[in-house]
């Protein structure tokens, strides 16, 4: 039972730990709601930092979850610039950094994010060496991309992920020259596998983007502090004002190892391990967002998801089960990008070497359509590509966990709706 004299601690002001404290308010409870912030911005969410607010089409205050009084107005005690240094878990307490200030929980939101991977070179100590994160990543980054558009510079992008993918656009569409080097043979691989990442690959070329395949940086040198060039492990030095790191993210699980929080396998995307209500190895603890692990009974795998929508979603679903409701969180994992005429959605999970073919329905070389990762004629994912209104079948179809006919999978003439009416 949960009542007015217990104190639920969030530790986290993005948007997992934002929402979560929303959702114990619309739910009801009306006992004490900390939310803890190690930045002084207000929580806000990340997909516009390398979209719509990086290319100048969103204002700041559009990226915050909530205006600043909503919080006093839902009386949720908001801490900004503040962190967390430790949890005692005997005494249920949480420790403040910066005065040793210790706070009592009777239940405990871990949702502390990632944080990008450095680049571990010579060189990343210049001033022109960027990643994006924050919303002060993605304001500086915003006026180096500005410049380098004006002044024809060059920006070097270490990887061909997503971040590193939207902000290749975002300059070109500044005028910047962009080369981008990725260790893999495609951009995306880990995600798309060859058979997508190539399209990707040929949408950027086609806007001037240059890509170095199969090579890493080496370096980085500079003169006075600034940059001058980017050197990879196969001899080759490109000219560049700017390097951007667009490696990856690491769950922040710092907190919960030390105290003593069981954690997932490094090798598996690590993070804190929580079962099917996002509960950690502490019952009183939980984890949301891009630091939780959680078995997901569609894929019958433990999945770590760094994308918008978890956060959403796992929020919300941490703070019911901190509530008592029994609820398990298994929504399929879902993301979007924008990269110049191109928009496109993803649900599902379906890295290489999990899926036997790709079925395209519509036509990919005009750069709309749907593909489908297919197992055994089972779909473990969907990309509609400038298609737009199929989330919802494509998701029916992941999670009936049916055989679907493939023939009609890929006619575009077959409604999608009915494909999932013959799976549930």
């Amino acid at each position: 039972m949960v009542d007015a004299d217990q104190t639920f601690v969030i530790v986290g002001g993005g948007l997992a730990g934002a929402k979560a404290a929303e959702t114990l308010r619309t739910e009801g409870f009306t006992g004490r709601v900390i939310l803890i912030c190690d930045e002084r911005d207000h929580p806000y969410e990340r997909p516009p930092l390398s979209k719509g607010y990086l290319l100048g089409k969103e204002e700041r205050d559009s990226v915050f979850v909530h205006e600043p009084a909503w919080y006093a107005r839902h009386d949720v005690e908001l801490h900004l610039g503040q962190t967390v240094d430790a949890i005692d878990r005997a005494a249920r307490t949480v420790r403040f950094g910066d005065d040793g200030t210790t706070v009592h929980y009777d239940k405990l939101l871990l949702a502390t994010g990632a944080e990008p991977r450095r680049l571990d070179v010579p060189g990343t100590d210049l001033a022109g060496v960027h990643h994006l994160r924050r919303l002060a990543h993605s304001e500086r980054l915003k006026g180096v991309l500005s410049s380098l558009g004006r002044d024809n510079g060059h920006l070097v992008i270490a990887g061909a992920g997503w971040i590193g993918l939207e902000i290749a656009a975002a300059a070109r569409q500044y005028g910047a020259e962009v080369t981008v080097v990725h260790r893999g043979q495609t951009p995306l691989h880990s995600v798309l596998g060859p058979e997508l990442g190539q399209l990707f690959a040929d949408l950027h070329h086609e806007h001037g983007v240059r890509f170095h395949f199969g090579a890493t940086l080496t370096g980085i040198t500079g003169q006075d502090g600034m940059v001058l060039a980017a050197r990879t492990d196969d001899g080759e030095e490109h000219p560049a004002h700017a390097v951007l790191a667009a490696i990856g993210a690491a769950p922040r699980v710092a907190l919960a190892e030390a105290a003593g929080l069981e954690l997932a396998d490094p090798a598996a995307g690590g993070g804190v391990l929580v079962d099917e209500r996002l509960r950690t190895s502490d019952p009183d603890v939980y984890a949301a967002g891009d630091v939780a692990s959680f078995p997901h009974g569609v894929f019958g795998t433990r999945l770590r998801v760094e994308h918008w929508a978890n956060a959403l979603n796992g929020g919300p679903a941490a703070a019911r089960s901190m509530l008592g409701r029994e609820e398990r969180y298994d929504r399929v994992p879902y993301f979007f990008s924008d990269q110049y005429d191109l928009g496109m959605e993803y649900s599902g999970w379906a890295p290489p070497g999990s899926y036997d073919q790709v079925v395209i329905r519509g036509d990919a070389g005009k750069r709309q359509f749907i593909a489908f990762w297919v197992k055994e004629g089972h779909v473990l994912a969907g990309m509609n590509v400038n298609v737009w209104d199929v989330t919802g079948p494509i998701q029916g179809m992941i999670r009936s966990r049916q055989p679907v006919d493939t023939e009609a999978l890929g006619d575009p003439h077959v409604p999608l709706e009915s494909l999932v009416a013959r799976t549930s």
